[in-house]
């Protein structure tokens, strides 16, 4: 039990979510399988979550950049306009392009680059990714790419992610830079992660 998560401090984190009861739901039944069980530790996932979703209200990643955006997110692989042009607002041939060869997906001629894209409250991405949460619940593939879309396969896959990368423990420390850094790869969007983990925080022990 998450004694001290609330409906109503839930919807005080996740600004605008028409969905509230179901994440509720899904959150207090799945996290303490993960032992994410302290105010800390959920603060710490709520916020990055949240963060990476857009308040749980993106599950999918958002591929649709223009040719300006390609040039400031992928800078080494969109170096002008002329190549930026050719993937601007074309998600499947931009997400075939950017993720191709790499995280187990196959070349660009596949298409799983696409066909894995960031899924999930935390944007599990990879054919590699999907294949070891597929192994981890017993299901194929094609089954979680449904799974992750939803409210439970969201949230699940987030915390087999958390448990697989041991997020825990940084959250116990309060190390937000490094929980940022394991999730994002880098640390972009550092400060708004911060300024969430507080709100949270104050939120849960209220």
């Amino acid at each position: 039990m998450i004694s001290f998560l609330t409906p109503k401090k839930l919807q005080t984190i996740l600004p605008g979510n028409s969905a509230i009861e179901e994440w509720y739901e899904s959150l207090t039944k799945i996290l303490p399988d993960f032992n994410i069980n302290t105010p800390k530790r959920v603060a710490a996932f709520l916020s990055q979550t949240a963060h990476e979703s857009q308040n749980y209200t993106r599950l999918t990643e958002n591929l649709n950049y223009s040719a300006k955006r390609l040039m400031e997110v992928w800078p080494k692989r969109f170096p002008n306009l002329t190549v930026a042009n050719q993937y601007a607002k074309n998600p499947e041939k931009l997400g075939n392009f950017v993720y191709g060869n790499r995280l187990g997906n196959g070349s660009p001629e596949t298409g799983d680059g696409y066909r894995y894209r960031g899924r999930g409250l935390i944007q599990l991405t990879g054919k590699s990714n999907y294949q070891e949460f597929a192994n981890f619940i017993g299901a194929s593939l094609e089954e979680v790419i449904d799974y992750l879309e939803t409210c439970d396969g969201a949230v699940h896959s987030a915390c087999w992610f958390w448990q697989k990368n041991k997020l825990n423990s940084l959250s116990d420390v309060v190390d937000l830079r490094n929980l940022t850094i394991k999730i994002n790869g880098g640390v972009n969007g550092l400060d708004d992660r911060i300024n969430r983990y507080h709100n949270c925080l104050r939120a849960l022990q209220k």
